[in-house]
């Protein structure tokens, strides 16, 4: 990974009811994991195919589990149709998704 071991340089801007966050998606890995920081973007290998939505919902499912927040809190507004994306989660700050990192 592009990152230095212990810094991070996710960019996260927050606002008054969440955070946003970019992340770069893997499509097709053996398994679903959360595999650090990778540039300014959250770095995540998932099983689906980029096919008929199916990254996109299992990042949404993925993400929502990984910080305790309802599936309908967790949105992508920007890269639908990319590895690329950026993801709104409502309802939680900056330092919960940072602790995800430690």
């Amino acid at each position: 990974m592009n990152s230095e071991p212990g810094h991070t340089t996710l960019k996260i801007s927050e606002s008054g009811v969440g955070v946003t966050f970019a992340v770069h998606v893997q499509p097709r890995a053996s398994r679903n994991e959360l595999c650090g920081v990778n540039g300014e973007e959250l770095k995540l290998r998932l099983t689906s195919p980029p096919v008929d939505d199916a990254a996109n919902r299992l990042c949404i499912e993925f993400l929502a589990k990984l910080l305790g927040v309802a599936k309908s809190d967790v949105s992508i507004i920007a890269g639908a149709r990319s590895r690329h994306k950026i993801i709104r989660v409502n309802g939680i700050t900056s330092g919960r998704v940072l602790s995800l990192l430690e």
